[in-house]
């Protein structure tokens, strides 16, 4: 068995795909660079991108698939998933190698694979839509700092931009050290300095507006005031707000 090593880009898995079919090697085993571990009795061939390889991959995989489907085929690449990276290659070689309609086999493992993967990303991505808590910068722009299990940013540009359309905002990912940036006009891909976009998570920060501390006050105020004690129910309230998002709700700090 031969081991295809790959950068972990989207472009360098479609690339694997293309040169899976070109050479025809029979079963392989898919690794990122960063998981590769040499083995001297089996042989790796390391995937070079190619756009225009992966161009033609991808234009085959529109023609095969719904758009249902290639969201789908998206949202488990975003997973970041050493496993959700083998699903997608063997999903794509199962797809061009069967008639129409093979997404539909949900007897096949790594179409099962590819939904329950994708499910699990649009979970993660309504739930930063629903946490995400502003924080306005001395600036005038608003600031969060997230750190999501998946890599939701390419997902959530879209509703952030037409939700909050009139006021520049920063959404950064700390865990893969990138964030989106929108300036009133279009939304881009920024990267910042980590120790300082750091402090800026502190309610404490110089960097934060005067009247943020203020901000943050009224919203605790509001919720302390609509809470009604006698129906609190902790276990459902957990249910539906996890605790690992608590750090994004003002509401929850102290």
């Amino acid at each position: 068995m031969e081991i295809y090593v790959f950068d972990g880009s989207f472009e360098g898995l479609l690339c694997a795909v293309f040169d899976w079919f070109e050479r025809k090697p029979g079963k392989i085993q898919l690794k990122t660079e960063a998981a590769y571990q040499p083995d001297a009795f089996t042989s790796a061939l390391f995937i070079h991108n190619d756009q225009k390889k992966a161009d033609r991959v991808w234009k085959g995989i529109q023609a095969k698939l719904p758009k249902e489907w290639l969201r789908r085929f998206y949202c488990a690449y975003l997973s970041e998933l050493d496993e959700a990276y083998t699903a997608l290659f063997e999903f794509t070689c199962y797809l061009f190698t069967n008639g129409p309609g093979a997404e539909k086999n949900y007897g096949n493992p790594y179409v099962l694979d590819i939904s329950q993967l994708a499910r699990k990303v649009e979970r993660e991505k309504h739930r930063m839509e629903a946490f995400i808590r502003f924080q306005h910068t001395a600036d005038g722009i608003f600031y969060c700092g997230i750190d999501p299990d998946f890599n939701v940013l390419p997902l959530i540009m879209t509703h952030f931009k037409n939700r909050y359309a009139d006021q520049q905002w920063i959404i950064y990912d700390i865990k893969r050290h990138y964030g989106i940036f929108y300036d009133l006009e279009k939304v881009e891909e920024i990267k910042m300095d980590f120790n300082a976009q750091n402090n800026l998570l502190k309610s404490s920060s110089p960097a934060l507006s005067a009247k943020e501390g203020l901000y943050a006050v009224l919203w605790k105020d509001y919720f302390h005031s609509v809470n009604i004690p006698a129906r609190k129910n902790t276990k459902l309230h957990v249910q539906h707000v996890p605790k690992r998002y608590w750090k994004y709700l003002t509401e929850k700090q102290l």
